[in-house]
C-alpha cells in the first residue's frame, strides 16, 4: 500500500482531515463517514464555515452559542448565495440543447418500448416539435 500513489484530492482530504481532528472524532463515534466528509470537502471547499466546528479547540475558539445561531444563519445564506451564482452562469442555450438531448432519448426509449410490448402503437417522434422546448428569451 506505501507503493500506491493516491489521487491528489484524496491526498489534499487526509491533510484536510489533519487540520480538522474533530472530523475523526465524528467518525468514530458513528455522526458520519469519511465519506460522507469527502463528499461535502469536494462540494463545499475547504474554506466553508462549515468546517469551523471541526477545528481542534486549540487552534480557533468556539464561538458562543448566540454567535454561533448568527453562523448557522450567515452559512445559509452563504449557500443561497451559491445557488444564485450557479443559476447566475448557466447558460439558457447550452441547457436547452441538454433538454432537447433528453427529449429525444426518452422518444427513443419509449419507441424501443413499445417494440418489445409488441404494441401496434407508433410511438411519434417529435424531433421537430422539440426542437426548443421551453423558448428562453434575452431581456
Amino acid at each position: 500500500m506505501g507503493n500506491k500513489k493516491l489521487h491528489p484530492s484524496i491526498e489534499k482530504f487526509k491533510s484536510f482531515v489533519k487540520e480538522h481532528p474533530k472530523l475523526m472524532d465524528e467518525v468514530k463515534n458513528g455522526t458520519n463517514t469519511l465519506q460522507e466528509f469527502y463528499e461535502d470537502w469536494y462540494l463545499l471547499g475547504e474554506n466553508d464555515p462549515y468546517w469551523d466546528k471541526f477545528i481542534h479547540d486549540g487552534v480557533k475558539k468556539e464561538k458562543s452559542n448566540d454567535t454561533e445561531s448568527s453562523k448557522d444563519e450567515k452559512s445559509s445564506g452563504n449557500w443561497m448565495s451559491q445557488i444564485n451564482n450557479i443559476v447566475q452562469k448557466m447558460d439558457a442555450n447550452q441547457m436547452q440543447h441538454h433538454l432537447n438531448n433528453l427529449s429525444q432519448v426518452i422518444a427513443s426509449v419509449q419507441g424501443v418500448l413499445s417494440q418489445f410490448q409488441g404494441g401496434n402503437q407508433t410511438v411519434s417522434t417529435t424531433k421537430n416539435e422539440t426542437k426548443h422546448p421551453f423558448s428562453f428569451r434575452k431581456d
